[in-house]
Order: C-alpha cells, then sequence, then structure tokens
C-alpha cells in the first residue's frame, strides 16, 4: 500500500456527508449506521468517486468511535466493519469493470470530546477511543485522522494507530483563516509534530476553500518533505440556499495551484460531489510533476521544538529555564513532596515572564513516585504556558510517560555515549518524534580533553541517526565543569563545544550555572562564562531567567552578534527602564522598573498568610486568573472571604469580572488561545464557587446576572462549541440552563417561558440544520416569548442571522458574553 505514495499525484473522494443528506438523511441522523441500514446507497457514492478518479475512497466511519456511538445501538466494531465492507465490495466491483486498484481508508474523525485541559477528556480514554476504531478497522488499506483541531488529540490517534495496525497513515487538520485550528494549534506545530510521530502523509481538510487553504499548505511544505494533502471545502457555504460558492471548473483551476506549490494528494471535502473530483482529476492529469518539482524551492530541515501553539526554531540562541528542578532547591524540594503543583506552574511562569524559551523540567526526588509526578507536572505546565519542555531525567520510563501526553515536539534530555543508553534512550526519542540532548561522557565519565568530547559527540550523533534521528534534532552538551575545582576544564569545554558546533554542525546546550559551584560571586562568575559560551558557539543555555545579569548578558551578546535586529528585542525590554531588585517580607524579590512609573513582581508562590492587603490580593487573585492556576485563586477568595465584612460583589464586580475581561480581550486579539480561555475561566468558575458556598452558609442568596437557556438544535449533534459557551457565561455570573442537543423547536419555547429567561442561545454546526434554527427562533416568536435571541457556529454569518430572525451573531464564545452583557447587564 506504501507504495501509492511513490505516485506522482493521488486523486482521493469528495464529500461523504453532503452526498448522504442529499439522498435523505434525516435531521440527527447518523450518517455511519447507513452501513448498516443503506449498504447500496453508501456503494454507490463510493463508486461515483471511483468514477470520477479516486484512488482512494473514505470509508463511512468519520464519526464511528465509542463516544459518538454510545447510544446508536451498534458497536464501533459492527459500524466499522460494515462500512470497510461496503468500500472494499465497492473497489472490487470497480477492479473488475477497469482493472484499476482503488483503496480504502479508515476515516476518523475527532471524537467529539475536547481533551483536558480544555475538555474532561484524558489522553488515556482518547487513545482507547481511537485504539478501538482502528482494531475494528485493520482490514482497511491505511488510516485517514480529518478534521482534527487539538494537536494532542491527533497525537493520541496516530499512537493508537501506530502501535495496533501496521497500516499507512494520513493526517489532515482544520485550519481557519489565521492559520490557526479553534484550538489554536499552528500549521508549523502541526507539521514538526507529524513529521516527528512518521505518519505518511500530512495536510489539510475542511473549513475553506482551495484559495483560502493556500497558505496552509505554503507553510506545511516548509516543513516537511513527506507527501502533502489539500482536501478543501468546495468554498464557502451560503445558509440561505444551502450550497457552496464554488463550482467544480473553478475547484479544480485553484487546485492547481495546490499542485504548484507542492501538494501531492488530492480531494474535497464538504460541499465536493463525484463533478468537483472528476474536473479535478482531469486538471491534475495535465500537469507534469517533473516539471512542477523543478520549481519547488527545497524544503530544508530545521532545528526546532514547539508546543501547539508556538514554534520555537533554535536558529538564534534561546534560553532555556532551569528553575523547574529540585537540585539545591529546598522550597521545590518541598512543594514536590507536598505535591504542590502551584508552586511548578509558578516557577514556569515567572521564567517565561523573565525571558525563557523554553523550559526544562525536572522532577526526580528521592521519596516521590516520580512517573507520576513527571506526567502531572506536564500536563499541568502545558496546560499554562506556550514555550515547548525540555523533559529532563535519567530514567527510561518516565521520559516515555512524559513524552506520550506531551502536546507538540519536545526536548529529550538526555542522552550520553554509554552504549546502554544510545539503545535506551534513542528509539524513545524517535518514536514521539522528540529532539535529544546528548551529554558528551561515557563510561569513563566525562573526558578532560575537549577531543575526547568531540568524539563522543559524533558517536550519539551517527548512533542517532541510525535510529532515524535526523542529524536537526541533535544538540549536544559539551558539560559545563566547575571552576573552582578543575580550572582547566572550563576551556576545554569551550573548545569541545566550539568544535561541535562548526566541525559537526550540530546545535549545542550548556547548564551554565555549574560553573561557579563553589565560588564567591557566582553571579558574576556564570555571566562571563555565559557570555564566553555564546561566543563559541553556544546555542541553548540552560540558566535562571529570573537573574537580570543573566539575561541582560544574553540580550546584550544577541544584539551585538547580530541575532536581534535592529535591536528590537534589546530595546523592546530595557528603553527607558532601569532595574532594580529589593527583597519584600514574604521572600519574592521585585523588580521596580524606574522610568516608565511601573512595577512588576517576581510573585513566587502565593503566601496568603503574608498578605494583609486585600488591594494586594485582587492583584494576585487577578494573576491567578490569568494564568489559568486554580487552585492558588480559589486559596486567594477563600482568604478574602475569611473576612465577615468583605463584599462578595466587591470580588466578583472588582477582581473576578474585569480579570475575565482581559483574558478575553487577549483571545480576540491571537495572544492566547481557547486552553488558556477555558482555564482562566476554570479559576473564575471555582472563584464562583467559594462564593457560593460562603452565602450558602451566611443565609445569603446566590446572586445571578440572569438566566440564560443554550441549546443546539434539532438535527444536529455537534455540541463542543455550546459547551465552550456555557462554561465563560457561567463565569461571567450568568445561569445557564443547558438543553443538550438535537433539541425539539417546543423544547427551547418551554424553557425559556419556564425559566422566564431573557436570553436564548441556539448553535448549528450543519447547514442542514440551519432550518431548525430558524424554526425554533419562529416558534419563539409566534409564542411572544419575551427574550433575545443570540445564534453561533461555524455555517453561519452575521447576514443569515438577521435573515432568521436572530437578535445577536456570535462568531465565537468571547462575543456570547458581549451579547449577554448587552442583554442581561454588567
Amino acid at each position: 500500500m506504501k507504495k501509492i505514495f511513490d505516485r506522482d499525484y493521488i486523486i482521493l473522494d469528495g464529500a461523504m456527508g453532503t452526498e448522504i443528506q442529499k439522498r435523505g438523511l434525516k435531521l440527527g441522523g447518523i450518517p455511519e449506521l447507513l452501513n448498516i441500514t443503506s449498504k447500496e446507497m453508501i456503494e454507490q457514492i463510493h463508486l461515483s468517486y471511483m468514477e470520477s478518479g479516486s484512488d482512494i475512497v473514505y470509508a463511512n466511519t468519520f464519526g464511528a468511535n465509542g463516544y459518538k456511538l454510545k447510544n446508536s445501538g451498534y458497536s464501533v466494531k459492527e459500524i466499522i466493519e460494515a462500512g470497510i465492507d461496503i468500500a472494499k465490495s465497492a473497489t472490487d466491483k470497480f477492479f473488475a469493470k477497469t482493472g484499476k486498484k482503488v483503496y480504502v481508508a479508515l476515516d476518523l474523525g475527532p471524537i467529539g470530546q475536547l481533551l483536558e485541559p480544555t475538555g474532561i477528556l484524558s489522553f488515556d480514554e482518547a487513545y482507547e477511543y481511537y485504539k478501538e476504531a482502528i482494531l475494528a478497522g485493520k482490514h482497511a488499506d491505511l488510516v485517514i485522522l480529518e478534521t482534527q483541531t487539538d494537536l494532542l488529540e491527533v497525537k493520541s490517534a496516530v499512537l493508537a494507530a501506530k502501535e495496533n495496525s501496521d497500516l499507512p497513515i494520513m493526517v489532515t487538520m482544520t485550519f481557519e483563516e489565521n492559520l490557526r485550528t479553534f484550538t489554536g494549534c499552528s500549521v508549523e506545530a502541526m507539521a514538526l509534530t507529524l513529521n516527528g510521530l512518521g505518519v505518511d502523509a500530512m495536510g489539510v481538510n475542511c473549513s475553506l476553500g482551495p484559495k483560502e487553504l493556500l497558505p496552509v499548505v505554503n507553510k506545511i511544505r516548509k516543513y516537511t518533505s513527506i507527501p502533502v494533502i489539500a482536501k478543501p471545502n468546495a468554498g464557502l457555504p451560503d445558509p440561505l440556499t444551502n450550497t457552496y460558492n464554488v463550482s467544480p471548473e473553478d475547484f479544480a483551476n485553484d487546485m492547481e495551484l495546490m499542485a504548484r506549490a507542492g501538494v501531492k494528494v488530492f480531494g474535497g471535502c464538504c460541499g465536493t460531489t463525484p463533478e468537483f473530483i472528476k474536473a479535478l482529476t482531469d486538471k491534475i492529469n495535465t500537469l507534469s510533476f517533473e516539471e512542477i518539482k523543478k520549481d519547488l524551492p527545497e524544503i530544508n530541515r530545521v532545528s526546532a521544538v514547539c508546543s501547539p501553539t508556538r514554534v520555537v526554531s533554535i536558529d538564534e540562541p534561546r534560553i532555556i529555564g532551569e528553575r523547574i528542578n529540585p537540585t539545591g532547591k529546598k522550597k521545590f524540594k518541598e512543594a514536590l513532596l507536598n505535591n504542590d503543583i502551584d508552586y511548578i506552574l509558578n516557577q514556569a511562569t515567572e521564567q517565561i515572564e523573565a525571558g525563557a524559551d523554553i523550559l526544562d523540567v525536572n522532577v526526580g526526588l528521592p521519596g516521590i513516585d516520580e512517573k507520576n509526578m513527571m506526567i502531572t507536572a506536564v500536563k499541568a505546565i502545558q496546560g499554562i504556558v506556550d514555550v515547548p519542555l525540555q523533559i529532563d531525567s535519567t530514567i527510561p520510563e518516565v521520559l516515555e510517560a512524559a513524552l506520550r501526553i506531551y502536546a507538540g515536539k519536545p526536548i529529550v534530555n538526555s542522552v550520553n555515549g554509554e552504549e546502554k543508553s544510545l539503545d535506551t534512550v534513542l528509539p524513545i526519542v524517535k518514536k514521539y518524534g522528540a529532539a535529544v540532548v546528548g551529554l558528551t561522557l561515557d563510561e569513563n565519565g566525562i573526558p578532560k580533553t575537549s577531543e575526547e568530547r568531540f568524539n563522543i559527540a559524533k558517536k550519539i550523533l551517527d548512533k542517532a541517526i541510525s535510529y532515524g534521528i535526523p542529524k536537526e534534532d541533535v544538540y549536544i552538551d559539551c558539560l559545563t565543569l566547575t571552576a573552582s575545582a578543575e580550572q582547566e576544564g572550563v576551556m576545554e569545554t569551550l573548545k569541545a563545544l566550539n568544535k561541535v558546533k562548526n566541525e559537526l554542525g550540530l546545535k549545542t546546550v550548556l547548564g551554565v550555572s555549574n560553573i561557579s559551584f563553589g565560588l564567591p560571586n557566582r553571579e558574576l562568575v556564570n555571566q562571563a562564562f555565559l557570555t564566553m559560551a555564546l561566543n563559541n558557539g553556544l546555542d541553548l543555555p540552560i540558566i535562571n531567567p529570573n537573574i537580570t545579569a543573566m539575561t541582560g548578558a544574553f540580550r546584550a551578546f544577541k544584539l551585538l552578534a547580530g541575532f536581534d535586529k535592529n535591536s528590537m528585542e534589546f530595546i523592546d525590554n530595557y528603553s527607558e527602564v532601569t532595574v532594580k531588585t529589593v527583597s519584600v517580607p514574604n521572600g519574592a524579590n521585585v523588580n521596580i522598573s524606574e522610568g516608565n512609573s511601573s512595577i512588576t513582581a517576581d510573585k513566587g508562590n502565593v503566601n496568603n498568610d503574608n498578605i494583609s492587603d486585600s488591594n494586594e490580593m485582587h492583584n494576585k487573585l487577578s494573576i491567578a486568573i490569568e494564568k489559568g492556576l486554580k487552585s492558588e485563586g480559589v486559596n486567594i477568595a477563600k482568604e478574602l472571604l475569611k473576612n465577615d465584612d468583605y463584599d462578595q460583589m466587591i470580588l466578583i464586580n472588582n477582581v473576578l469580572i474585569p480579570a475575565l475581561d482581559k483574558t478575553g480581550a487577549m483571545f480576540e486579539k491571537g495572544k492566547i488561545f481557547l486552553p488558556q480561555l477555558i482555564l482562566s475561566a476554570s479559576v473564575a468558575q471555582g472563584c464562583f464557587e467559594v462564593i457560593k458556598d460562603k452565602m450558602n452558609k451566611t443565609g445569603g442568596q446566590s446572586v445571578s446576572k440572569g438566566k440564560i437557556i443554550l441549546a443546539t438544535v434539532k438535527g444536529d449533534i455537534h455540541d463542543i462549541g455550546k459547551n465552550i459557551v456555557k462554561v465563560l457565561l457561567e463565569n461571567y455570573g450568568y445561569t445557564v440552563i443547558d438543553l443538550g442537543k438535537d433539541v425539539e423547536y417546543q423544547a427551547v419555547v418551554d424553557a425559556a417561558i419556564e425559566h422566564n429567561a431573557k436570553l436564548v442561545g441556539l448553535s448549528a454546526l450543519m447547514t442542514t440544520t440551519l432550518v431548525s434554527m430558524e424554526e425554533t427562533i419562529k416558534l419563539l416568536r409566534e409564542n411572544n416569548v419575551d427574550c433575545k435571541v443570540v445564534v453561533g457556529g461555524a455555517v453561519l454569518t452575521e447576514d443569515y442571522a438577521k435573515k432568521i430572525g436572530a437578535d445577536f451573531y456570535a462568531k465565537d464564545a468571547k462575543e456570547s458574553v458581549d451579547v449577554a452583557k448587552i442583554v442581561l447587564g454588567e
């Protein structure tokens, strides 16, 4: 099967869902059940695409997972086996008629529930859903994972496929016009992660038409040499006519642009028909692959790591923050022993604010379960920050456990020149597509000379390449020896570093602060050594970025060495600012910035016993909400409410709501993304619960700003968007009556009347269910329900919202809150 990727071009099929709808699928019906009840219809759709030129057809299994089928009356195995059997039957008939071999893909879409921390589904649960589907579809020719938005969910699916089958894997994610998925995942992060995981082809499907998706394809091509897939919609949907705005001919012409950008695998998503695939096939058959290939730019492999929302390219020096490590840190050790995750999260956020590009995460401490603590720490950290992580452990099982649940491409710290280490760690690195730090030591310890360290570095590189790990993903640590004990070793380290960088062409890493151990004025020594190392080719210094002198030396070097173009980074950090560090009673450091009247604090872990001023606590709580630190925020709220004279409404109106407004504004500006927005809301939700508990105990009444009815309309079973809206509305103090999905028109009317709700929110994802939205609004008006209606969903437009009688249109959850404020007040 994998030989198909050797072809010049591969043609996929078009839409299944819209073809089924044209043939009479009832509102709210589950398309996959037609594999049991309407086999001939599904087979005819497959045959129509084969006759149009498809080389691969997708089995009717997109939504066939345990979560979506739990109330269907059929098992995942029954539905998937039937779906693949139908497609196989169609390919056999087509082969008998034409002699052309067409392949069948097990098609798997998103599970339908968001993963933690944005949702409630764990990584392991997602993995099991995909595993069940993949085992059921083992007689397919390949696995397609499509319409994905969450990078961690994609990873769970890819691992499930790789660990439970030997089928080729193709993955497409769904990007919006801002070149991100709705969870904030960037194109580059997808490409880096999937490249590392070893999928056979990757690309984009759905959401937009071919012209709009061309920038996505161009970005993917910069990061991968594997076949790129483009499966766009037939343009954009028109809710008024339930049609799409691109013709088959225009679609084919636009897809030629995709081919000239380097796409190898072509198909159509929503709104495309056999006519689209025929026009596409005819167009692609006129193109010369060899001629196009000549004009394509070379793909330059880059050294880079990423989280879902942020890629850090190692094309200039970058700081790895060292503070999440218990070595020599009494408070950190206590935090690990007490399972104090907030302490770790504060260390993470402080380092990023100080300038860290990557965070080292080491939780190794005698007396704790390091594996479980590492999993907990990585999950928590990646939930609130956007920088990539370096997973730091000496235990292979701990490394693998962390790599498994990490969303993106991390660094593994570390492997060394011992054969056992190489043969244990490198296969793990390869499996999960990480970068790796190689330490220049072996069975004989740390060599004295630079030449010996260089030889170990070369051994590590050669072994990594033999395992299929590209050179760009190997970073070498030539090891910093303590100057007070081995002074001559300092220059040997720098010589080795220079040699590795310039002769092997590898990226380099150093733990800088070890140089000064046992010496007075360590900061001065560290600063000088950092500058020397950077001048010798150090790419990734591991330092404490909270030390002003260290980050200052680092930024000054980047300016003087020409990495900081036009001095923009240096100016941004130091213009009109003179920094003084003073101590305060709770042990934190406060940087007082003179010249711009601003004061920023190195917050440390909040110690409420040392806080007496409510304004300071309000500030701490706002920061906790902004950073998504739930337990810290809840503890501050409890502390404030210990005072019986404290007015709960001050907490709501002066702290919680403004903090949520701030994160909402950051979301709208693209500075944070959906996971961070939801985490901030969860902190506020925890605080609201504290307020409710306080009111219940004192006999007060819980304060609500008003009742809102939410529903996904009749015939539509998609409720992720509605659920996100619910979370935000509740955290702004509104009472939400959630009617769920596939809700009857009358049920919405009855609920609005029963609860005297002044606002009704309706959601729809499919164009075919927009009629249900219109009918629901019509019935509300006919019954003279005194309420406003806000509508939302991917297929809606503001013009269509007005046409069907809605009072407001909200493009996302944040705008829904804005509408609630207008209707019900702030």
